[in-house]
């Protein structure tokens, strides 16, 4: 399917939201036409062209805001046509249940039945004990959780951040998410999103040592499996990868926030994610952040993700906000306190740079118990960042705050990431821009960008077929796995396929709907739970 010249929300569009399309090129007259009999319900002219640096043409944009009608639409310009969208009074309901029902797919350790999974089904995976390494004769059950991306590996850090991106949501949105999606486990009772994430908690629990407290950092066979191999077919020995402190902060950080969602619909499991967390916390009061620290290292004969990160001060900000949130103690305050001292990044949201997380709980929790001037700087640092972000979009061609050298392997997560921190800043600030600007991202994502890409398979007039996904390779079913979010384009051309047929492409463009691009088509749990938080705002 050829690129189109005119790029839109292939999705669509709020009656009451800003409504914009993208063309390349000088613009002119376009007309928004009806699809159910071809009338031309609204003409405008483009505004006056942009030259747009990341990617590497002049872009001219067409506002359409006062269209309201509810129905199908397409923009005219110049003879050419955009895809179809509707307008409609909530357009992200069925792409929101999608989001969610990704993590249903990338289920490990049970059955995916057809009544569930349709023609995407597989038998259970992952079912054996795994080894603790270096101890042999050391084995646990380790079996649940999620699969973290496109390999079979599970991984303590990537996995907290998924989760609790999913809680968040469902604290911030809970009317997003009244709908089941539905799963096995779905009651009427609780949330479905609630059923999802403790099915990721469950096995999170699993991956705290019994005998110190900390967390494994992942769980992995030694190799990844070939691409085509189908999770039950991957039957190699699983691995609990050396205690970390990065893992065991994000490990604390995401229980005790699970103890505090939780808390109304299952007491005895909140009181148990709590007691996991303030134990992880022990330990790691016992292992003080240090400059020597380098991270966990993948062992000499592992090669699968490392998940390398060498500074844990801001997964130890996240616990500590966490917790103090959670129980109102002291010496979790006094902590907060001394790590919001250091310096590291506080409103980022990347498996690498959990702080924002830490400043998300300080900020909504009782204020009464808040240090008056760490909250007032804190605030005052994420609205300064929001303020940065709103500046790039609109600098940017395609409205979002993306520059060139954001276009890195998961510029998708990059994108949604910000788009979180917009909607957090707008419940701070009360100021509705921020919200706007956030849906600007979700229309880059859905197919306002160059490449008129819906980035996330299964929804959009031109998405993603061929995702970096192993059970999407070798399932034998044409379509992929619906509702995973691509990694997006990546100027670093990573991995042979991009080098192949993207040299000298500008960054916005270096992406290639390929199975064999895993530095740029690969999915994540990581990069689809920013997602399910953003458009969980957009859903009524």
């Amino acid at each position: 399917m050829a690129t189109r010249g005119i790029t839109v929300n292939q999705i669509g569009y709020p009656p009451d939201a800003r409504k914009t399309f993208i063309c390349t090129g000088e613009g002119g007259t376009f007309e928004i036409v009806r699809e159910a009999d071809g009338r031309i319900v609204y003409r405008g002219e483009t505004e006056l062209p942009v030259y747009d640096e990341a990617s590497g043409i002049t872009v001219s944009r067409g506002d359409f805001t006062a269209c309201t009608e509810e129905g199908g639409y397409f923009v005219r310009l110049h003879g050419e046509t955009s895809a179809s969208f509707a307008i409609a009074n909530n357009p992200y309901a069925e792409l929101h249940t999608g989001l969610l029902k990704s993590f249903y797919y990338f289920r490990c350790g049970m059955e995916l039945e057809e009544p569930y999974a349709g023609p995407w089904k597989h038998a259970a995976c992952h079912t054996a004990e795994g080894i603790v390494y270096g101890e042999p004769d050391r084995k646990h059950g380790s079996s649940g959780g999620w699969h973290d991306a496109g390999d079979y590996g599970k991984y303590t850090g990537p996995g907290a951040k998924a989760a609790a991106d999913l809680l968040l949501a469902y604290e911030f949105a809970p009317q997003a998410f009244q709908r089941p999606v539905p799963l096995p486990e779905t009651d009427g009772l609780a949330p479905d999103v609630l059923h999802e994430c403790r099915y990721e908690l469950e096995w999170l629990l699993k991956m705290q040592d019994e005998r110190t407290g900390g967390a494994f950092h992942k769980l992995t066979t030694k190799q990844f499996p070939a691409l085509d191999v189908m999770p039950e077919d991957d039957r190699a020995e699983l691995y609990f990868m050396p205690v970390s402190a990065a893992a065991t902060g994000c490990f604390a950080g995401v229980m005790a926030l699970a103890a505090r969602v939780y808390r109304p619909f299952d007491e005895a499991f909140a009181s148990r994610c709590l007691a996991a967390a303030e134990r992880a916390w022990e330990w790691l009061e016992g292992h003080p952040a240090s400059p020597e620290n380098p991270g966990f290292k993948n062992p000499a004969d592992i090669a699968t993700g490392e998940y390398g990160d060498p500074v844990d001060l801001d997964e130890r900000y996240w616990a500590a906000g966490e917790l103090f949130r959670t129980t109102g103690e002291a010496v979790y305050h006094e902590a907060f306190r001394k790590l919001a001292a250091e310096t590291f990044p506080k409103y980022e949201l990347g498996w690498a740079d959990m702080g924002g997380y830490g400043t998300i709980a300080y900020l909504f929790g009782e204020k009464a118990k808040a240090d008056g001037t760490l909250h007032a700087s804190l605030e005052a640092g994420l609205l300064g960042v929001a303020e940065r972000l709103a500046r790039r979009c609109a600098e940017d061609g395609y409205l979002t705050s993306l520059r060139p050298e954001d276009y890195i392997w998961g510029s998708n997560m990059v994108l949604l990431n910000r788009a979180m921190l917009l909607l957090i800043a707008a419940k701070v600030s009360g100021e509705a821009r921020y919200q706007a600007l956030a849906l600007e991202h979700v229309h880059y994502l859905l197919g306002r960008n160059v490449l008129d890409y819906s980035y996330v398979t299964g929804f959009g007039h031109r998405a993603v077929r061929h995702p970096h996904h192993r059970p999407s390779v070798g399932d034998g079913v044409e379509e992929p796995v619906p509702g995973l979010v691509s990694g997006g384009p990546n100027r670093g051309l990573n991995d042979d396929c991009m080098q192949e047929h993207l040299q000298g492409k500008a960054p916005a463009a270096c992406f290639i709907d390929d199975e064999l691009s895993y530095a740029g088509n690969e999915v994540t749990i990581y990069w689809n739970s920013p997602a399910v938080f953003v458009v969980s705002h957009f859903v009524k």
